[in-house]
């Protein structure tokens, strides 16, 4: 296990009720090196943030692009980086395994559907179990759980799917976009981390680490935020009569 991959997982586990590891995402390496040089100890990388930074729909970014700036952003900071891959591009477990190791990432996110359409759980916990077979410690994969996602509202649905992946491997689950009691409901139906999603219509950091979050992490949120804010300058150059043309 590599000395980054361990720092990253300890960092997952003995946390205070409460006090959730707090995951910001990076698109880019600037982005990434102004979260590191506040503090945060670690970073995860949405995919979604890096498709807009490169001019993609959400899950239209090329393998190989979205391969190169997770490195860009490792090579860009000492702290321990994650990336969300999707459903894995397609890409065999060892590939896929190796391809993220060579980027430098010491976790990932793998998601439970494609397309909108959730896939079979014990299918997808035999991918997870290939996956942590060819990673061994040097990988800590987080599970994400699509029901809510796709518009399964029972909790019952998150919580078996989540006992599958965690028996397969997954050192963490992430049932993404779940209401502040299915995600409760989920962490006490789970024994491990579990990763909470912040967003500004759903729970805070605060209340996603009252409901038992060990992780929260923000999605693309923060790129979003950042294209706003340019083009709030944008508007005010043209208000001072800067031709655009």
């Amino acid at each position: 296990m590599t000395a980054s991959a361990t720092a990253f997982r300890a960092l997952h586990h003995h946390r205070a009720p409460g006090d959730p590891l707090v995951l910001p995402g990076p698109w880019d390496a600037a982005s990434a090196r102004a979260f590191a040089d506040a503090g945060f100890p670690a970073l995860a990388v949405p995919s979604a943030g890096v498709a807009a930074s490169l001019g993609y729909e959400d899950g239209a970014t090329p393998a190989d692009e979205m391969f190169a700036a997770i490195a860009r952003i490792t090579r860009a900071v000492s702290v321990p980086v994650s990336a969300d891959v999707e459903d894995g591009y397609g890409l065999a477990p060892k590939e896929l395994v190796a391809r993220l190791l060579d980027a430098g990432a010491v976790g990932c996110n793998l998601e439970d559907s494609s397309g909108g359409v959730l896939q079979d759980a014990r299918r997808q916990a035999d991918r997870l179990a290939e996956v942590r077979a060819e990673a061994g410690g040097h990988l800590f994969v987080n599970a994400r759980v699509d029901t809510f996602l796709c518009g399964v509202a029972d909790p019952a649905e998150a919580v078996a799917r989540a006992r599958l992946y965690v028996a397969a491997g997954a050192d963490c689950v992430y049932p993404i976009t779940a209401p502040a009691a299915a995600l409760a409901a989920v962490r006490a139906g789970v024994g491990g981390p579990v990763n909470a999603l912040a967003t500004p219509d759903g729970p805070a950091v605060a209340e996603c680490g009252r409901l038992g979050a060990t992780r929260v992490t923000f999605g693309p949120q923060f790129q979003r935020r950042a294209v706003a804010a340019v083009r709030g300058i944008a508007d005010q150059l043209r208000g001072w009569g800067v031709s655009a043309g």
